[in-house]
């Protein structure tokens, strides 16, 4: 089991000589042992949302366990369906699990061109790296393990305002117009009904969301993070305008992540029980094992997926993305539209195949993302003075944005605006056919995806120097650039009502042969005949089944599908000729 302490050679870990130190508080995940009897901190590759319930506890288990953790002096933060977030200094765990904890800087991608080493709070005891062992102290009996949380990074790019004279997208028009959200807005889809929670940097509360009627929940804090009022970075702020420009209508869910404790924001997201929840963050991870701390994100992404809700995260600007190249999520990448309305892959997107879990192609679907340098793109709103504000003002385009330092106003992409993009489609998507997984989702965006033949992905260290796109599903673009309408098309007919046959019950069977006599003629009628009226037209086959269909309510359900309804070979016709846009929906 991975429990087992085992030294490994600090080679192995590419770190730095020079050691940190360590914080005063660290924060981990604790698992207690898991009810399929697989530690999780052994599953690697098998941790998704198809056997996330192995990795859920016994009730009775994780209340012993908080309790002994809290007797310990751990604070407990959270307790989640895999695991539980707790915080406490370093000697607190060192006495608990009779272990040493250590700062490393350690090797990682933080951005394009940003190879750089960060901080990482590590036990030198476990192979694992992250891992804290439990057997042979008190926590034996009731926990498999301690994940020590790990760095993780915005999927970003550069950032910053409005008119400017370089070619940009603006939002909320120009951002709908290139997913091709615009019509299904036009078709009464904008959303409405459907919760998307994001977990990012915090949100602001911008006039341009005010004036615009925008909804937004108060903020939530996930574990560790502070001022719910406050957008320090920016970030969160304006992606969040990209989910508005594709869904208008959808309810934001704000969760404010500290860094130093992304499951536990994570989960936190969970439990506000939206119906997706997007992620515009991650961290590189081009080769396997996956480490204890990106074990346990992999659990609470499994079973957030396993319950119901669809899970979007950026794949990268350069990272080998982790989650996003989790097998259960959406992963996002990039696509640049050009001043004509053509497209290309992006070279500040990462398109890759995943080591981590063989077959994984990343992305899957793509959004709209700026170029290399910085992918200085969409002019996006936030928090006067915040980080990016101020970081990216002034500086000709492409290295700056040629804004003020304090306007409120950022023009930034990355992967981490294709994100919220893909949630807004997968919104769309919701709410025209409430029924559909979120497997379904993923399927739905990634058949009426755009293809994307020209251009290359970015180079992502450790695995590629950059892959062309091609004709069909290429490992630079995944299926191509969202199609908001069509996807919102096609889940339209897989809410179409569908008749089943019966069995058909035989008549019974005449009881000898019939032997035929002569025909004698019937009485010839008195009167003239009166023709049969004729019947009345039948209406047009175009927009018919989509007229048909019932309309999301305004609590985002359907109304009880039509007594009456379409075959199953006429509902899969219908949807061929979505798929080749031969209809439009009327």
């Amino acid at each position: 089991m991975a429990a087992r302490k085992a030294k490994q050679p600090r080679a192995a870990r590419q770190t730095k000589a020079a050691a940190p130190k360590v914080p005063s508080l660290i924060y981990a995940q604790a698992s207690p042992r898991s009810i399929g009897g697989v530690s999780l901190f052994d599953a690697q590759e098998n941790v998704q949302a198809a056997t996330a319930l192995d990795f859920f506890s016994e009730s009775a288990v994780i209340q012993r366990a908080v309790a002994k953790l809290r007797g310990a002096g751990f604070e407990v933060l959270q307790v989640a369906p895999t695991t539980i977030n707790i915080a406490a200094s370093a000697e607190t765990y060192r006495r608990a699990f009779n272990t040493r904890i250590i700062a490393e800087e350690r090797h990682t991608v933080k951005g394009p061109d940003q190879d750089d080493y960060a901080t990482f709070i590590e036990c030198p005891d476990t192979a694992l790296p992250g891992l804290i062992a439990t057997n042979g102290t008190q926590f034996e009996d009731v926990l498999e393990g301690v994940a020590i949380e790990e760095p993780r990074y915005f999927m970003a790019a550069s950032m910053f305002p409005p008119p400017k004279a370089y070619w940009h997208l603006d939002v909320p028009g120009d951002v709908s117009l290139g997913c091709n959200a615009d019509r299904a807005h036009r078709a009464g889809i904008t959303g409405k009904g459907v919760k998307v929670a994001m977990v990012d940097s915090g949100w602001f509360k911008h006039p341009y969301f005010v004036e615009r009627g925008y909804k937004a929940a108060p903020v939530v804090l996930g574990p560790g993070a502070a001022n719910p009022l406050k957008d320090e970075s920016g970030h969160g702020t304006g992606e969040s305008a990209n989910i508005f420009a594709v869904a208008p209508d959808v309810e934001l869910l704000p969760v404010k992540i500290n860094f130093v404790n992304s499951v536990g924001a994570f989960n936190t997201a969970v439990a506000l029980k939206p119906d997706i929840i997007t992620c515009s963050w991650g961290s590189h991870v081009p080769m396997g094992p996956l480490s204890a701390a990106n074990l346990a994100l992999a659990a609470a992404i499994a079973a957030a997926v396993a319950s119901g809700i669809t899970v979007i995260f950026s794949a990268g600007n350069g990272h080998a993305g982790f989650p996003g190249q989790h097998p259960d999520v959406i992963s996002a990448g990039g696509a640049f539209m050009k001043p004509d309305g053509t497209f290309h892959a992006s070279n500040y997107a990462s398109g890759f195949m995943s080591n981590v879990y063989p077959g994984r192609r990343v992305p899957d679907v793509c959004g709209l993302v700026g170029m290399q340098p910085r992918a200085i793109y969409i002019m996006l709103p936030l928090e006067p003075n915040d980080s990016i504000d101020i970081g990216n003002a002034g500086g000709a385009h492409p290295n700056g944005d040629e804004t003020a330092n304090n306007d409120g106003w950022a023009a930034f992409s990355g992967t981490s605006a294709a994100a919220p993009q893909l949630a807004g489609a997968a919104a769309l998507i919701r709410q025209a056919c409430l029924k559909l997984t979120p497997a379904q989702i993923k399927d739905i965006l990634r058949k009426t995806a755009r293809d994307v033949t020209s251009g290359s992905c970015n180079t992502v260290p450790g695995i590629h120097a950059g892959l062309p796109a091609a004709a069909g599903p290429d490992t630079a673009t995944g299926d191509g650039l969202v199609d908001a309408y069509k996807a919102m098309m096609l889940a339209k007919v897989k809410c179409l009502p569908i008749i089943t046959p019966g069995p058909i019950t035989p008549g019974p069977v005449p009881p000898g042969p019939i032997t035929p006599g002569p025909i004698t003629p019937g009485p010839v009628p008195p009167g003239p005949i009166t023709p049969t009226p004729p019947l009345p037209p039948l209406p047009p086959i175009g927009g018919t089944a989509f007229a048909a269909q019932p309309a999301a309510s305004d609590t985002g359900t359907l109304a009880a599908p039509a007594a009456s309804g379409l075959s199953l070979d006429e509902v899969s016709d219908l949807e061929e000729m979505v798929l080749k846009s031969e209809i439009e929906l009327d």
